[in-house]
């Protein structure tokens, strides 16, 4: 009986390390952090859309760069999934000094797969230019994105996010001066803490074009006309499934540890048998 307890309380406390362990592993993840490091982030497209149907394709941690004027409106698109934490960054390059009129004010705007502006938990996502400031750097924190949600909730879920970058308030004479962009995306995986039953029955990625230049047969001056593309916004890893998350891990760890726990009670109570001093047929 005493070996049976030494057992059952040994693997009770093992069960118990092994979760707490990898409780502590989670939260030491890199990848847990909202705003991870990028430094092997691959190069990504050097121009940018006009609009949200030709926005430009950029997958988290590749750094897009484009020449610009002030006052265009320049959009890119990322895709994120269920549980992860997007952080979009953007750099502005201004005009020299000597050039400028007066201060700007710019801006960097994150819209979901239906067009709906999505609020930033924190960063700058408004940001002021002194007259003699040389760049501006803008960011945004997005909330973590839901595999599901009520249809009248303005929660992030999986799909299509799409950058716009602009200016807000500037003098007018600076109007259509050249500016050097730079936006970066990363995407953190939360992990269990965020997940909810339920999943969409299809990402919100909206099937965008854009144009480039093929020749064709049609008449035309230069015997060139723009083809309208399919933009893939698929993640690399493809759309998460929707059914596994790591609370299936806590699940079975703690029905583990709950039958365990039983058995070591009963090996306490239910005692040595019939004692001896106990005549037979009581």
């Amino acid at each position: 009986m005493v070996r049976t307890r030494r057992v059952l309380a040994g693997a009770l406390l093992a069960g118990m390390a092994l979760l707490t362990s990898a409780g502590s592993a989670a939260a030491d993840d890199p990848s847990a952090s909202p705003s991870p490091s990028t430094s092997d982030g691959g190069t990504g497209p050097t121009e940018a859309g006009t609009t949200f149907r030709n926005a430009t394709v950029i997958q988290p941690s590749q750094h897009a760069t484009a020449e610009a004027s002030t006052g265009d409106y320049l959009y890119w698109v990322f895709p994120a999934d269920a549980g992860q934490r997007a952080t979009v960054k953007a750099t502005v390059t201004l005009p020299e000094a000597t050039t400028r009129h007066g201060a700007s004010t710019w801006q960097v705007d994150v819209y979901d797969g239906l067009r709906r502006r999505q609020a930033c938990m924190y960063g700058h996502q408004t940001r002021k230019a002194a007259a003699d400031a040389s760049t501006v750097e803008l960011s945004c924190v997005l909330r973590t994105v839901r595999a599901w949600s009520e249809p009248w909730a303005n929660d992030p879920l999986p799909g299509n996010y799409y950058v716009r970058l602009t200016v807000v308030d500037l003098p007018s004479a600076d109007l259509g001066q050249p500016v050097q962009t730079a936006v970066e995306v990363t995407a953190a995986d939360q992990g269990g803490a965020h997940d909810v039953d339920g999943k969409l029955s299809e990402p919100l990625a909206p099937i965008g074009y854009a144009a480039t230049q093929q020749t064709t047969n049609d008449a035309s001056d230069d015997g060139l006309s723009p083809l309208r593309v399919p933009l893939n916004t698929e993640p690399a890893d493809g759309w998460a499934s929707g059914w596994w998350t790591d609370r299936w891990i806590w699940t079975v760890g703690g029905g583990v540890l709950g039958a365990l726990a039983a058995m070591f009670g009963y090996s306490l109570t239910r005692g040595n048998g019939r004692p001896s001093r106990v005549p037979p047929g009581f």
